[in-house]
């Protein structure tokens, strides 16, 4: 049972959230030489159940409004019916895991400051809108926007912030009636250069499942970006913005926005260039897929690891 409920929340996947979080937390340590233990694990205990719940809830909806109902995404894939999961089952455990992302999100606030509270309500209100309501985001061709803008982008900065709230890096405060918003444009510019290769990656993931299941998608009316633009552009997309991320770590690292060993991940960039070639010729879930997640992990890991080395030279 507890096999299958990791399965319909794909715990195999959810690097996709914690590799922001730990490139978030090594650039802490990188540029601000500041790291608090409690407040890491709070939101890695909060961001880890909340990712599972946005992919349990959207398994359960894929389940709940599949038309098609054969075929690799619907009998292989989800759980619900491959494992033959019952829907009682699969929403208490939804509630389990909102409950912990909550307390433990809660918990973060209480320890640090309002705009924990505030972007972790926006990511928690996408996460739920992403696969519930009458038109989930990721029925729409807005997902990679999405998915790759909230873990990407928001994850990082948080992951920062958590660490260095108390330098007055970014504020917001009401004072005598007024809603006074305080922005370091350093601490931002910083943040947008690190946050490249996760966004990108992140939303070359969504892309790449889109892709993969244009037909199905068609057929179960799921409108994504793939079926808007056509698989032609889709595919040229998804190689640029590979190509988009390098491009910003040589840009990040001319600006000294992130330290210059990070200019060691063209080396990733040959396997990289081998798995997009692999993927432009067959995008099939069972077997390419997984290139987008290998990219994930190559690029992310490799800068995590460069950063972490920069702290020593530093």
């Amino acid at each position: 049972m507890i096999f299958s409920l990791l399965k319909l929340a794909e715990i195999q996947t959810k690097l996709a959230s914690q590799l922001p979080l730990l490139l978030g937390t090594v650039y802490a340590l990188w540029r601000y030489d500041d790291f608090n233990l409690l407040h890491f694990l709070f939101m890695f205990l909060s961001l880890l159940t909340f990712d599972m719940a946005t992919t349990v809830t959207n398994n359960y909806m894929d389940y709940k409004k599949a038309i098609k109902t054969s075929g690799y995404g619907y009998e292989e894939h989800n759980a619900m019916v491959r494992d033959k999961l019952s829907e009682t089952t699969a929403l208490l455990f939804l509630v389990i895991l909102l409950i912990i992302a909550v307390t433990f999100g809660i918990l973060l606030w209480f320890n640090t400051s309002i705009v924990v509270l505030l972007l972790g309500a926006l990511s928690f209100s996408i996460g739920i809108i992403y696969s519930f309501g009458p038109v989930p985001i990721s029925r729409t061709p807005f997902g990679e926007l999405f998915s790759g803008g909230t873990m990407g982008f928001i994850i990082p900065f948080l992951a920062v912030y958590i660490h260095v709230y108390p330098f007055h890096v970014f504020d917001i405060s009401i004072d005598d009636g007024l809603f006074n918003i305080l922005i370091n444009l350093d601490f931002i510019i910083s943040i947008f250069f690190l946050s490249i290769a996760p966004v990108l990656t992140i939303a070359n993931i969504m892309l790449a499942n889109n892709l993969c299941d244009m037909e199905d998608d068609i057929i179960n009316k799921r409108y994504t970006l793939p079926i808007y633009i056509g698989k032609a552009k889709a595919l040229r997309l998804y190689k640029y913005l590979y190509y988009i991320i390098y491009i910003g770590v040589a840009i990040g690292c001319l600006l000294q926005k992130l330290p210059l060993l990070c200019l060691f991940v063209f080396l990733t960039l040959p396997v990289v260039n081998k798995g997009i070639a692999a993927f432009q010729h067959e995008q099939k879930k069972a077997t390419t897929f997984a290139i987008a997640i290998k990219n994930l992990v190559l690029i992310n890991g490799a800068l995590i690891i460069l950063i972490f080395l920069s702290i020593f030279i530093k």
